[in-house]
């Protein structure tokens, strides 16, 4: 692990890993109100009651750089799935709040949240290839 602590690959996918907590964490304490929120921007339902424990869980692998390139494409694919969706809630014109990050949030969705999310898959990417 000490050789990974110092290696850019560690950091990109720790970065990215911290953001995945934080935005787990948020989600556990909203209790109720983020699954309303996620349901509202048109997540699958059968995926909502998991989205916070798969983002505690892989942000903690991603940190620990347990199985790097398996949790590396596991947040890959998780991370385009979100984008993907917000992108086509965009295209359709429909801006609903997103709790993406911290379920206090109001703002309505916007082209930044999926610049945000390009930015942690470069990180991912970046890390997975390197």
């Amino acid at each position: 692990m000490n050789e990974q602590i110092f290696s850019l690959n560690w950091w990109m996918a720790a970065i990215v890993g911290v953001i995945f907590i934080f935005a787990g964490v948020q989600k556990f304490i909203a209790r109720e109100l983020w699954p309303a929120q996620a349901k509202r921007l048109g997540a699958p339902s059968f995926a909502i009651p998991t989205v916070p424990y798969v983002e505690v869980v892989l942000g903690s692998l991603l940190i620990a750089g347990v199985a790097a390139n398996a949790v590396l494409i596991a947040s890959v694919v998780a991370l385009s799935s979100f984008t993907v969706l917000l992108t086509l809630r965009l295209a359709a014109g429909d801006r609903p709040p997103c709790a993406c990050l911290s379920f206090r949030s109001t703002k309505p969705i916007g082209w930044n949240n999926i610049v945000r999310n390009l930015l942690m898959l470069a990180l991912l990417v970046t890390a997975l290839i390197r």
